[in-house]
């Protein structure tokens, strides 16, 4: 069991004197709804049943202990509350160092520090938000050691804030927010634009969750996300010349097409094009399901990945391979990328019986053409952080 091998690699480094708690937060996919949440748009994430679960004891200074089984090679990277820094070379301890630097930020300042041992079970660089995990397992570490009054939507906000402010990825609310507040068999349908939320059940009756991981390793700070977002709010600034909004989810596709010209840039206007789109196919996605119609919500997530391959221009030959595979399978429903993009993850709806077949036909085509092997992961819907012992 996973929670008691992290409690007994916790008391090899660590000892096991003193009380030491465990948690878990997970991971995220989106089912649909991609790049909308910087851009006043709807999304449609569920937690996972895998992600982050991690061990920990309070100290009584002020040194701050880490150390990664998914990064043994690193061993433990000491730190204190006195040096709450982004550092390049502190490598993935600047999720939960950034973490404690927000809840200071907030009035919240840690007391003393502690000794944290992490484990996920998230391909790391995947875009299934291994690093929102860790920063939301981190944040209901505090408020639980430190009795700091804050709701999960806190920890998602906080969590935000951290990854913009310290770690300098000017990513939106989806990915923790979707962590924080995740429901067992549920997705949540939310309203970035004002925070407005509810949880639609997925019943898909006779089919799975497939996960497709394709192994090229990206990370969000260095990749052309931040490009992608500069362009649509210079596409914002120049429709507001135009129109009244405050955001580009506040357009129609007639209201988009009404407009676009006054975006005086072909790219901007294609990378703005599938902002409104896409968040329109969110709505409809979720109104399917409630229908009970995957056939059409399986149609949304495909029209959802030509998009973002064409017109946002963020899939690359590794996830359209795994993608168009997929799509020539019977019995895959939809089938599109999930995540940032520039590599990481696909999600697709797969019938019970035609699970193995996807996963071995898919498989040995992207090896093929790709030259090494994706990895696949048939996945559950699951609540959001809790504390486990």
């Amino acid at each position: 069991m996973i929670e008691k091998k992290v409690r007994e690699t916790f008391e090899e480094l660590f000892g096991n004197d003193g009380e030491i708690r465990v948690y878990f937060a997970p991971g995220r996919v989106n089912m649909i709804g991609e790049h909308t949440d910087y851009n006043g748009g709807h999304v449609f994430p569920c937690a996972l049943t895998i992600g982050t679960y991690a061990a920990v004891r309070k100290r009584t200074d002020r040194r701050l202990r880490f150390y990664s089984m998914n990064f043994e090679k690193r061993g433990v990277i000491e730190s204190s509350l006195d040096e709450l820094t982004y550092q390049e070379e502190a490598g993935w301890t600047n999720y939960p160092k950034g973490m404690i630097w927000a809840f200071g930020e907030k009035g919240m300042k840690a007391e003393s520090g502690f000794d944290l041992v992490l484990f996920g079970n998230i391909p790391n660089a995947s875009g299934l938000s291994s690093s929102a995990s860790v920063e939301i397992v981190t944040g209901y570490i505090l408020k639980d050691l430190f009795g700091f009054d804050v709701s999960n939507q806190d920890l998602a906000l906080i969590g935000q804030y951290s990854e913009n402010r310290f770690n300098g990825v000017n990513c939106g609310i989806m990915d923790q927010f979707a962590i924080a507040m995740g429901r067992q068999g549920h997705a949540i349908f939310l309203d970035t634009a004002t925070l407005q939320y509810e949880y639609a059940p997925i019943q898909l009756a006779g089919a799975k969750i497939v996960i497709s991981c394709s192994n090229k390793k990206r990370g969000l700070g260095d990749s052309k996300y931040n490009e992608r977002r500069s362009e649509c709010e210079t596409a914002l600034s120049e429709l507001q010349k135009a129109v009244k909004i405050s955001a580009l989810g506040d357009l129609t596709e007639e209201q988009f097409e009404q407009y676009k010209d006054a975006i005086t840039d072909d790219v901007r206007r294609k990378r703005a094009k599938h902002a409104v789109y896409e968040n329109q196919r969110t709505i409809q996605a979720v109104a399917a399901l409630r229908a009970n119609d995957v056939k059409r919500f399986g149609e949304l997530m495909n029209a959802s990945h030509v998009s973002l391959r064409d017109d946002y221009e963020v899939t690359g030959v590794e996830l359209d391979t795994l993608v168009e595979e997929a799509w020539k399978i019977d019995g895959v429903i939809g089938s599109r990328m999930t995540g940032a993009g520039f590599g990481g993850c696909t999600v697709s709806i797969v019938k019970d019986e035609a699970v193995e077949p996807f996963i071995a036909q898919v498989g040995a085509a992207y090896e093929k053409k790709i030259g090494y092997a994706a990895d696949f992961y048939v996945v559950e819907i699951g609540d959001g952080p809790v504390r486990l012992a």
